[in-house]
């Protein structure tokens, strides 16, 4: 079973089929896009993007979290761990973490509260978690720095320059 993950403002979990108006308003977003395939998604896009969020729970333990307002419900964003199977040089070899919001969210800290309880979760089992962001994308470039990502490879992704950032867990002296 996903855990379900509560910040101060957030509460993440795992998708259901019920949330598809929500992850379609959220990926029909051209801004929310803009850095993550270039167009917004079509509804059965989405909607097989749910499903694979789904299904890497069942394979892998782990998987994306829809995130959600905790006073009023709405979703805002998603975040999570993923193994897409990327054909990229160098291979991602360790799970793949990203992160979404609606812009109307952005700016205010929530990617950052939730990243962070996504990450404490994730360090209980995974000593090292990688993301692949657009060069071009500075705030998220920003906030994978502040939490301890650093780059390690700038290679070519469907044709588009990418920078491929990783984050080892720091085991802290008893």
């Amino acid at each position: 079973m996903p855990p379900i993950l509560t910040t101060e403002r957030l509460i993440l979990r795992a998708h259901t089929a019920a949330d598809f108006p929500g992850c379609y308003t959220l990926w029909s977003d051209p801004d929310v896009t803009r850095f993550i395939g270039g167009r917004p998604s079509t509804p059965e896009e989405v909607w097989s993007r749910i499903l694979r969020y789904i299904g890497h729970w069942q394979v892998l333990d782990y998987g994306y979290f829809v995130i959600t307002d905790r006073e009023s419900g709405t979703i805002i964003g998603e975040v999570g761990l993923a193994d897409f199977h990327r054909d990229c040089d160098p291979p991602i070899d360790a799970p793949e973490a990203g992160w979404v919001l609606l812009p109307q969210y952005q700016g205010r800290g929530l990617a950052r509260e939730a990243l962070t309880a996504l990450l404490t979760w994730a360090d209980q089992t995974m000593p090292r978690t990688v993301c692949m962001i657009d060069p071009d994308n500075a705030p998220s470039l920003k906030l994978a720095t502040a939490l301890g990502y650093t780059e390690y490879a700038r290679p070519t992704y469907k044709g588009e320059p990418t920078t491929l950032l990783e984050r080892m867990v720091r085991n802290t002296p008893a």
